[in-house]
């Protein structure tokens, strides 16, 4: 079951900042886009963002551990949360709006919750939650169109790209929970991302050459943003969410974002959705919703009486 809690008003800043920072994640990567490949830009997102926080363990002397399978744990979430995600994303990017990519982006929760439901038995599937599945899955489908399946092309299977990236982030979350229990954040984070960039800056050498350092400002800008402030300062921010709110009311977080990252892409990228994917949004919203289950609870609760009484 998904951890409950009270969000305080701090709870609801931080919340909020954190769901600003990773809706501008997606036009910055786009942006990077423009100059390098999308191997490349999710080397320097994995290398940076694994600097920085080493240098955050260093400061706060929190032990490094040594033990192989440790560092196995590492590797693996490091290639479901970071390798392939980021990569599939990336690509997905150069052919979809980057307020698109954000919207399926959102379905990781509707497979989060199936996914746990595979694996652990306190995760099971009831009633409830199945219903917020299928309703997830609906607006996922709706969001990328009917054409998509009849008129197959590079945007579907852009699209059909970034939701396996999502399906690799779901798997994360069982493979942390098997994995990286009782391992401080900060120490995950930097592991993983590290094992990401072992493997993602040979790629970007073997695949897309060199890793040049002559780019234009806005895209060390762009670099800088989502490797340092959006990946690196995102997990520490997460992180305390987590612990201070909560899993449950985390996944709000993957609806806010949706609302920046296409008002972003709108403003700066003149990118322009169809109205399929606003709908699809709205149904899985409210299929999260149903997930979550707090505004059904509400509605059961307190305001069906309330009618009950006035009528």
């Amino acid at each position: 079951m998904m951890t409950q809690k009270t969000l305080s008003t701090r709870s609801w800043i931080e919340l909020l900042l954190l769901s600003v920072i990773w809706g501008g994640s997606f036009l910055s990567i786009r942006i990077a886009l423009d100059e390098i490949g999308f191997v490349t830009s999710v080397a320097h997102r994995v290398g940076w963002a694994a600097l920085l926080l080493w240098g955050v363990i260093f400061v706060r002397a929190i032990p490094v551990p040594r033990a192989p399978r440790i560092w196995l744990a590492f590797f693996g979430m490091g290639l479901l949360n970071n390798v392939i995600p980021f990569s599939l994303m990336a690509w997905g990017q150069l052919h979809i709006a980057s307020g698109l990519t954000s919207i399926l982006n959102a379905g990781t929760a509707v497979f989060g919750v199936l996914v746990a439901a595979l694996f652990f038995a306190d995760e099971r599937l009831t009633g409830r939650r199945l219903i917020g599945v299928l309703l997830g899955f609906a607006g996922v489908a709706t969001a990328i169109g009917l054409g998509s399946f009849t008129d197959f092309d590079i945007s579907s299977i852009a699209q059909l790209a970034v939701i396996s990236g999502t399906i690799s982030y779901a798997l994360a979350g069982v493979w942390a929970r098997k994995m990286l229990t009782d391992m401080p954040p900060q120490l995950a984070a930097a592991g993983m991302l590290t094992c990401s960039a072992l493997v993602m800056i040979p790629a970007a050498l073997v695949l897309e050459g060199p890793i040049r350092f002559d780019l234009l400002p806005q895209t060390w800008t762009a670099i800088g943003y989502y490797a340092v402030i959006a990946t690196a300062g995102a997990y520490l921010l997460y992180y305390r969410v987590l612990a201070q709110a909560g899993s449950g009311n985390l996944m709000l977080c993957t609806l806010l974002i949706v609302p920046f990252a296409i008002t972003l892409g709108a403003v700066l990228r003149d990118e322009a959705l169809p109205l399929n994917a606003f709908i699809g949004f709205a149904i899985l919203a409210l299929g999260l919703s149903v997930l979550d289950g707090r505004l059904w609870r509400w509605l059961f609760n307190k305001a069906l009486p309330l009618v009950g009484r006035a009528r």
